[in-house]
């Protein structure tokens, strides 16, 4: 079997880089398609539900597919530093991957508003880490500024290599089931992630006689279909950080899944079309909602997603008992980042360790009480 070297390796006639572009990759992607066997039936529902779980990428998130792309790129124009404003993963990522390139990276990041796993990733691997105090939006509107200015890439997802990179998950989740599902699942932040799914499923049913359009007839695959169809893209938000549903920016967003604290999101238009040319939506689920689908998935499944990524299951369970998914259809649900880039929020909600005499007798008693 070929050592698998990573996505731009694997997916290289479908991404824009030639044979002498110097890939920066640390294998990232070909995340296993997790097919969930108790969720279904615990929730009354007769289709299949398959966990693409992004969180065993090698920073822990879907970031590193759109971050392999932006570095490599990045490095073969000549750049010698790249600079993102983050909420945790990108800030991870970024630097991973700046430290395998050997190039500086520079990362802005809400004091006081980043979850601590992702923010040692970031310190571990030689990031300047910048705290400032504001929010991510005003993060993203000082790195633009400042990479207008001085001789550093800018790596956040109005990069367009970003969204090349992410792109892939489609493509392995079609190579995966053999054809695209029928609904596919997803939380929205900075919404570069719902538009990215969305290209690569439109690049592989792009047909000469039935284009997708977005491609306009130059992407390598144009013409060459591997799916027959393309899902449905529901996005869900945090309704304490959704301006997809209140219609606009939000100011000051707030809620327990972090990742996706973001007011006002670059993709906005691109995400907007992705819901709609596939006959999707947009909803939101509360704190509670989000926290309580992620313990279910922990403790049913044993797949273990930080809380920005159960929002995805969260409004799929919504939308199912409002019967807005079809029964006995085929979903994909995207986890975008491992639990353990938020411990404290994990520990915080699961119930506490016992305190126990080192006696047999004393732990044998407790091990009834629940069985």
């Amino acid at each position: 079997m070929a050592h698998y070297q990573g996505l731009i390796h694997r997916y290289r006639d479908r991404l824009p880089v030639s044979d002498t572009t110097p890939v920066i990759s640390l294998n990232e992607g070909n995340t296993p398609l997790i097919a969930l066997q108790r969720l279904p039936a615990q929730l009354g529902f007769s289709g299949r539900i398959f966990a693409k779980f992004e969180g065993l990428n090698p920073t822990g998130s879907f970031k590193d597919r759109g971050m392999t792309m932006a570095v490599t790129k990045a490095v073969e124009a000549g750049s010698r530093a790249i600079i993102c404003a983050s909420t945790g993963n990108t800030s991870a990522a970024a630097a991973a991957y700046a430290a395998r390139a050997g190039i500086a990276s520079f990362v802005l990041i809400p004091d006081g508003k980043i979850a601590l796993g992702k923010l040692a990733q970031a310190m571990m691997h030689g990031a300047v880490v910048l705290q400032i105090q504001g929010n991510f939006d005003d993060g993203m509107r000082l790195v633009q500024e400042i990479s207008a200015e001085l001789p550093i890439a800018l790596v956040n997802s109005v990069n367009p290599y970003r969204l090349q990179g992410q792109k892939t998950i489609a493509f392995e989740v079609i190579d995966a089931l053999g054809d695209a599902p029928d609904y596919h699942v997803l939380p929205v932040g900075n919404a570069g992630n719902i538009s990215a799914h969305w290209m690569g499923y439109s690049e592989s049913v792009c047909q000469q006689t039935a284009a997708c359009g977005l491609c306009k007839g130059q992407c390598p695959y144009h013409g060459k279909p591997l799916a027959t169809r393309r899902p449905v893209m529901l996005g869900y938000q945090a309704a304490g950080s959704a301006p997809f549903l209140r219609g606009g920016p939000v100011r000051n967003p707030e809620t327990v899944a972090t990742a996706i604290r973001i007011g006002n999101p670059m993709s906005w238009d691109l995400a907007w079309a992705a819901v709609k040319e596939s006959g999707g939506w947009f909803d939101e689920c509360t704190d509670a909602e989000i926290l309580e689908a992620q313990a279910l998935l922990a403790r049913t499944e044993g797949v273990f997603c930080e809380p920005s990524s159960a929002t995805s299951l969260a409004g799929f369970i919504k939308d199912l008992r409002q019967g807005k998914i079809k029964p006995g259809a085929t979903v994909v649900a995207t986890l975008t980042g491992h639990g353990l880039k938020d411990p404290d929020t994990a520990i915080a909600q699961s119930p506490q360790p016992h305190r126990v005499a080192a006696e047999r007798g004393a732990i044998g008693e407790l091990i009834q009480r629940h069985l």
